[in-house]
């Protein structure tokens, strides 16, 4: 595996916002993260596309999907040497791999997948459908927003990964992801 693909150590416990584009995770990541007085990765790709959309008017392709997990894994190593206790990660590779399965046929991505499935997160937080659609130049599936959510969930479930669904209003969302890291913090000490 390439290098830059692996997640360093750290003692912090790192959790995972999950799910379809416009479904809040970076406002939840950011509120998270204020709330334990830590830190929280941002979405690599966001930057990286939109410079690409800005320079050359193509939101993605097939080649970008390596060098924006390297991004992402290179943001959330260095924000998890600076985070207390706990990291907010609006995203990771998994979801990364994820995308490339929905938007090309045939997508392998094999040495992304095998990254992403050796990188550990204490929970993924799977963020509901159940908010407005903010468009943007980067977000194109208004109209497939259920099978989105479907494909993250089903990735989920496929790798036996720990998750809790988040929907509701704000509020409700940041309420319920309190709760569950509060009982679960006891378990990861």
């Amino acid at each position: 595996m390439e290098e830059s693909l692996k997640q360093t150590h750290t003692s912090c416990h790192r959790i995972v916002l999950f799910g379809p584009e416009s479904t809040g995770k970076t406002s939840i990541a950011k509120q998270l993260a204020a709330h334990y007085n830590t830190r929280w990765v941002p979405e690599f790709a966001r930057e990286y596309l939109q410079k690409k959309y800005d320079d050359v008017g193509i939101i993605c392709e097939e080649t970008d999907l390596i060098p924006i997990a390297k991004g992402q894994m290179e943001l959330e190593n260095t924000m998890a040497e600076k985070a207390n206790k706990l990291l907010f990660c609006d995203t990771n590779m998994l979801q990364t791999y994820y995308y490339g399965k929905a938007y090309y046929e045939n997508y392998k991505g094999e040495t992304l997948k095998n990254a992403a499935l050796k990188a550990s997160y204490a929970l993924y937080f799977l963020t509901y459908i159940d908010v407005p659609w903010e468009a943007d130049d980067l977000r194109d599936k208004p109209h497939q927003r259920e099978e989105m959510f479907n494909l993250f969930k089903q990735a989920l479930e496929e790798n036996n990964l720990p998750y809790v669904l988040l929907k509701g209003t704000e509020e409700e969302r940041l309420q319920i992801a309190i709760n569950t890291i509060e009982k679960n913090l006891k378990m990861l000490k």
